[in-house]
């Protein structure tokens, strides 16, 4: 798909991983708009790449439908990348061995769960309206665009101290085929990327010598993974009509320990 032209929204875009995509759908000639947090640097991004920035709860209704509407007032909206997420460890028992409080538990399942699958609703309703790029052979809708979200592979290979990211992203995997399915109708492609071990702020103010180990635990390449890789990523998805309905592991072939 040719996005020249197009609007695209990348949550969670001020850094990291949906900061590499935002400059990578840039460059491929769409305008971005950022979902951040009022506090990010979501608005310095936007300007340097000239898009829009709406900060927004990602699990907010209303705040995500006006967002969407700003990133359609800028052209069709094609791509939709979910980014946003949160990963703060939390054991289901704390160190005196009492249940943990329960809303560390929900407060990551409201982000990446339920904060990826609202932004899903309110762009999907307004890609589900645009005009099609073109029918393709045996398709009556065309290509409205395609939505990919971001898991982990800790929705497979989850640690201790993972239960509540391992369901958040687990349910990302889980309800890809079936959004997927659904939107086949509106000519809307779903996907998942679920990495490994990336260079992302989640990681930055770990020591130097930490990140090393960390690196040293992929098989290969081993080391950390890049944000413009997961970019790379999301362009190879935009580009290639035929993928659809799956959750595609990044992970340099890493399989995470207990630990």
């Amino acid at each position: 798909m040719d996005i020249t032209g197009a609007s695209a929204l990348v949550t969670g875009g001020a850094s990291g991983l949906g900061l590499a995509t935002a400059r990578r759908l840039t460059a491929a000639g769409a305008t971005v708009t950022i979902i951040d947090l009022p506090t990010s640097a979501g608005a310095d991004v936007a300007a340097e790449l000239g898009g829009a920035f709406a900060a927004a709860d990602v699990a907010d209704p209303g705040q995500v439908a006006a967002a969407v509407q700003v990133a359609a007032a800028a052209g069709p909206l094609r791509v939709v990348v979910n980014c946003a997420g949160i990963a703060p460890p939390a054991k289901v028992l704390d160190r005196d061995g009492n249940p943990s409080p329960l809303d560390a538990f929900e407060r990551i399942i409201r982000v990446n769960l339920i904060g990826t699958y609202n932004v899903i609703a309110q762009a999907s309703a307004v890609m589900a309206r645009s005009e099609p790029v073109g029918a393709a052979v045996g398709a009556g809708s065309g290509d409205r665009g395609v939505i990919i979200n971001t898991a982990s592979v800790a929705a497979f290979d989850g640690q201790i101290g993972q239960p509540a990211y391992s369901a958040s992203k687990g349910g990302v995997h889980a309800m890809t085929l079936p959004i997927a399915r659904e939107m086949a109708r509106y000519g809307i492609r779903v996907l998942t990327i679920a990495p490994g071990i990336m260079e992302t702020p989640m990681l930055a103010g770990l020591p130097q010598a930490a990140q090393d180990s960390l690196g040293e635990q992929v098989p290969h390449p081993q080391r950390l993974g890049r944000p413009d890789e997961y970019a790379h990523l999301v362009m190879a998805i935009v580009e290639n009509d035929y993928l659809n309905g799956e959750t595609i592991r990044l992970d340099g072939a890493i399989r995470m320990a207990p630990r």
